[in-house]
């Protein structure tokens, strides 16, 4: 009775509040669920319930292109990200001096930079070193994206490596040189194991960030390279169809997939983490 008689109506108030806040956040991806078993012409006008529109993704040759776009060059860019930003992140970490403030800097510019800025920015740039340069590597569309896509993901990578290795004692790295290891194998079996957690993020967060951009993307895609948020953009003007949110759905279902295999990652990074500070201590 103490208990509840200790329940308040701010109490109450707060937690009607969050139970809404919950719902506005979350209502519009509950809609677009509900959307997908439209089948009928259009996304706001519903038919009847089926399972017709998920075969859009097998069935209609642009569907299917644009998001193999899309997955494609959203791997390859967090693969590059995460490899340029986790050796910045660490080089800030383990070997500060005055160039880091630079590099801050650097990765902040990029960090607040207007993304229709630095669309404006590489499509002539693209153009100059493709055509007038002769590097044909940058009339490749998935080139193009994944130089773009990577550029604001390089700095958020670099964020968390940084963050990460600045919050651990760099005394179990001494040690590991201390029984004579090299800085190769003292990186591979202590410096990364450590790090890793901050790795596995930037790379979700690369990936995910990669899949969202629409603006760069609409800039630098060409012909035959369009990614499925272009895609999107591009079918509005005719009405966009159950289709849209059907496969949308699908891409959903496989980011809480692959959020579920990283946080099962974790995990064992972290105990993988904890074992190398127990053999570096002697326990």
């Amino acid at each position: 009775m103490s208990r509840r008689s200790n329940v308040t109506l701010s109490d109450r108030a707060f937690s009607v509040w969050g139970v809404l806040v919950l719902v506005f956040l979350f209502l519009p991806i509950a809609v677009v669920i509900v959307s997908s078993f439209n089948v009928g012409r259009l996304l706001v006008s519903w038919d009847h319930f089926g399972f017709e529109s998920f075969l859009a993704l097998f069935t209609k040759a642009a569907v299917r292109d644009a998001v193999w776009v899309s997955v494609s060059t959203g791997f390859v860019a967090a693969l590059v990200a995460t490899l340029l930003g986790a050796l910045a992140g660490l080089a800030m970490a383990r070997h500060p001096g005055k160039w880091q403030l630079w590099l801050l800097g650097l990765l902040l510019l990029v960090s607040v930079t207007p993304e229709i800025v630095d669309a404006v920015a590489l499509l002539p740039w693209m153009v100059v070193l493709g055509q007038d340069a002769g590097l044909l590597l940058f009339n490749d569309g998935i080139v193009r994206l994944v130089i773009g896509h990577s550029l604001f993901s390089v700095a958020v990578v670099a964020y968390l490596v940084r963050a990460r290795l600045v919050g651990l004692d760099a005394k179990l790295e001494e040690a590991s040189a201390d029984l004579y290891a090299t800085p190769v194998t003292t990186l591979r079996r202590v410096t990364l194991p450590l790090a890793m957690p901050a790795v596995l993020a930037g790379f979700l967060l690369s990936f995910t960030l990669s899949l969202d951009n629409t603006v760069i993307a609409a800039f630098v895609s060409v012909s035959g390279s369009t990614p499925w948020p272009v895609y999107v953009l591009s079918a509005l003007r005719s009405g966009l169809r159950p289709e849209i949110a059907a496969v949308s759905t699908i891409m959903l279902v496989l980011t809480l997939v692959a959020l579920a295999l990283v946080a099962l990652v974790l995990k064992r990074a972290g105990d993988s983490a904890a074992d190398i500070a127990r053999t570096m201590s002697g326990g």
